[in-house]
């Protein structure tokens, strides 16, 4: 049984939950639960800045669809951080968002592999934000990836 399976049965506050939604133009949204900021180092052995805060997530429920979309919903995000969210769901560019589990006894790295999504809607009420953020779309990706064509393969043209 892994170390972070151990903390979860043991039903403590011994896991600690990160949520980073990396916005160009803007300073990281970082927010971690329970009631003390945190100095956590990432899987690249930087060290950033978490704030504590409330933070919900709804997993996706079991399906067939091939689209995994996960609910998030995090209190007290500041109007920097709300505008650099607008202006990244108005740009159409693709916001990478980040959920990482550490445990209490050991901040020097991630107890699991990050989740990387991509952040696909989302919607504020007062100071709360509420996003949705997907994994990578298998099923409308095309195959094979790479498009062969006689411009890039001259000798498809005898075929």
């Amino acid at each position: 049984m892994t170390t972070i399976k151990k903390a979860y049965a043991s039903a403590t506050d011994e896991v600690i939950r990160t949520l980073e939604i990396l916005v160009s133009g803007a300073d990281p949204i970082r927010v971690c639960t329970g009631f003390v900021n945190r100095l956590l180092t990432l899987e690249d052995e930087t060290e950033a800045e978490f704030i504590a805060g409330p933070l919900s997530i709804k997993r996706p429920s079991k399906s067939a669809s091939g689209q995994q979309t996960l609910y998030l919903s995090i209190a007290n995000v500041t109007s920097q951080g709300q505008e650099a969210i607008e202006a990244a769901l108005e740009s159409g560019e693709e916001v990478p968002v980040i959920y990482r589990e550490y445990l209490a006894s050991d901040l020097s790295a991630p107890a699991t592999n990050p989740y990387r999504m991509t952040l696909r809607a989302g919607g504020f009420q007062g100071i709360m934000i509420q996003i949705e953020a997907g994994y990578f779309d298998l099923l409308n990706t095309q195959w094979p990836r790479r498009r062969y064509t006689a411009d890039e393969f001259p000798g498809l043209r005898y075929i």
